[in-house]
């Protein structure tokens, strides 16, 4: 088999999972070709199906399931990990309602939870999910919805919190958040997604028993990311709904979906989610 193309972020969650995967401490009948990349770039790659497996934000499946299935390890998923609307002054998130918002991205699932909530119904500012600290705190934006380290960090800059979108979906459902999860392309077949889907579960195992192994790897692409916000990143995240999503996790990732698709007033697809 040629080479298949496995994309995921830089974010600590991301490569200490994929680890060993990368470099070669899992075996595979194929090889890997590593893409690293930020979630919204990412989730734009798997629209154009340019990617054989990637990791996806769960706003991102409606819109690739005609042509992928997700697996059931390596996403991203739980409770106390959601994204945080924040402001440069205290505010009461619906002092927001009207308010520039910067996002993410459009196609994370930050993003989507701001719509489904309900509450904002100014401009959302899409920007790279580093740039929006920095833009609330010069007033490009009023307030941002923040994820990733963004939600160990923002008190050091002055800022402070209006909503936590997760803690509201907890709240609304009474299911863990799903934040990310991890799509096949279809056209592979059920032996590689089955194959593929243990590997990787494989993989987050490994790091778990070596975990000073992975960390000069996890460090080289966490950017500026303290050691102890890289800590508390692979704990929050990575977690036992990212070694196997479980009933409880595909029926947060179908509740997800069915939210999504009353947001935008269309049916529910039909087709299988998951590769099995």
């Amino acid at each position: 088999m040629n080479p298949l193309t496995l994309g995921y972020s830089p974010c600590p969650n991301d490569t200490f999972i994929f680890y060993a995967l990368a470099n070669k401490k899992i075996e595979l009948p194929f090889a890997l070709d590593i893409v690293l990349a930020d979630i919204e770039r990412l989730n734009r790659q798997a629209g154009q199906g340019s990617l054989d497996i990637s990791k996806i934000s769960a706003s991102a499946i409606l819109g690739i399931m005609d042509n992928y299935w997700l697996l059931r390890s390596g996403g991203a998923m739980g409770r106390g990990c959601g994204p945080l609307v924040v402001s440069k002054r205290p505010l009461k998130f619906g002092e927001l309602r009207d308010s520039r918002i910067g996002t993410p991205g459009d196609m994370t699932t930050a993003s989507l939870l701001l719509r489904i909530e309900g509450t904002h119904r100014g401009l959302r500012v899409p920007m790279q999910f580093d740039r929006i600290i920095p833009a609330v705190m010069a007033g490009d934006v009023e307030a941002g919805v923040i994820i990733h380290e963004g939600r160990w960090i923002y008190r050091k800059y002055g800022l402070h919190m209006a909503l936590d979108l997760g803690l509201w979906w907890e709240s609304q459902t009474g299911l863990p958040l799903p934040l990310g999860a991890i799509a096949i392309r279809r056209g592979l077949g059920g032996e590689v997604a089955g194959l593929v889907e243990e590997k990787i579960r494989e993989s987050l195992l490994y790091a778990r028993r070596n975990p000073e192994e992975p960390w000069p790897y996890i460090r080289k692409n966490a950017q500026e990311m303290s050691a102890e916000v890289i800590r508390l990143h692979i704990d929050t995240f990575v977690n036992e709904f990212s070694i196997e999503a479980g009933e409880e996790g595909e029926r947060a990732l179908g509740s997800l979906l069915k939210a999504a698709c009353a947001l935008e007033n269309r049916p529910v697809p039909e087709q299988r989610l998951f590769w099995s």
